[in-house]
């Protein structure tokens, strides 16, 4: 006899073998072919139903030559996939552990590193971890180390400089990069074959990083080498889709790395303005913490 549900009382009564047969019986369609592939009886699989029914107090079943699920049937089906599949996942995820070997990695990085492999790299490391999901995260560079420190982050792309020197911290280069000039679509130097040079830009409507990347503290250092500190952006921003849609749609010169200029050059989107001089940025590395590595991030560390 069901009994009427009372708040989650019920789910402590409910069994795991419960929403296995549920789900057998759902796709077998009668009591007699549910009970043939679990190799049991058909009076105990109508036990284990009535059981299940009187567990959540109503009925689930519509009894006749095919069983239908009634309404509660569906809600008691949905909650059986995702249970009866969070269990299967978790059950991978707690072998890999075993294993040494993690279900996911967070990894953060600066433009320079998406631009300059990361996206080949993941690529390459899930061809031989295809049940590894993998969760980037771009922004400063300073708050992406708070993230290595914390250890929400597995590891972190960035600039190779006195930070990657810390107590604890192993690193790996990767590759050497610059600090680039480029406009976009709305500029109105786009459709010209020749464009100014650096001293004919002073005056244009400027996007960059925000004040304390890399890429601006480089890129101020060149403005006073170059007598013209006294320019100030019109837009900072930390967003690449930001400065993406201004260099787009508006008439702005634009200052990213290097790396992630050549990326969106490539696609259409930047051109690259000739520069005088070359304006550093220094070498990108990989950086993680000496006691939390494993298996699994020295082969994506690898794979970079």
């Amino acid at each position: 006899m069901t009994q009427k549900m009372d708040g989650t009382n019920w789910a402590r009564r409910l069994k795991i073998k419960h929403l296995e047969l549920f789900l057998s019986l759902d796709e077998a369609g009668t009591l007699t072919q549910a009970a043939a592939r679990l190799h049991m009886t058909q009076s105990a699989m109508s036990h284990w139903l009535a059981e299940m029914e009187s567990v959540v107090g109503t009925p689930l079943v519509v009894r006749g030559r095919k069983l239908q699920l009634t309404p509660s049937g569906h809600l008691l089906k949905q909650l059986a996939i995702n249970v009866l599949g969070d269990i299967q996942h978790t059950g991978k995820a707690l072998s890999a552990v075993a294993a040494g070997h993690v279900p996911r990695l967070n990894i953060g990085s600066v433009w320079a590193g998406i631009a300059g492999g990361l996206p080949q790299a993941i690529s390459a490391f899930q061809a031989l971890h295809e049940d590894v999901a993998i969760s980037i995260h771009d922004g400063p560079f300073a708050s992406l180390l708070e993230g290595l420190e914390s250890r929400s982050m597995d590891a972190v792309i960035g600039v190779l400089d006195a930070r990657a020197h810390r107590e604890g911290l192993e690193h790996r280069v990767l590759f050497e990069d610059r600090v680039a000039v480029v406009i976009g679509r709305g500029s109105r130097f786009w459709s010209q074959a020749a464009t100014p040079g650096f001293s004919g830009l002073l005056h244009e409507r400027w996007v960059m990083p925000p004040s304390g990347t890399l890429t601006r503290i480089q890129f101020d250092a060149f403005l006073i080498e170059q007598g013209a500190s006294w320019l100030v952006p019109r837009v900072e921003t930390a967003s690449l889709a930001m400065m993406q849609a201004l260099l787009l749609k508006g008439d702005y010169v634009g200052v990213c790395s290097e790396s992630m200029a050549d990326e969106m050059v490539g696609v259409g989107l930047f051109r690259k303005l000739p520069m005088e001089s070359a304006i550093r940025f220094g070498p990108i590395t990989v950086m993680w913490n000496t006691d939390h590595v494993n298996a699994t991030l020295e082969d994506f560390i690898a794979c970079l």
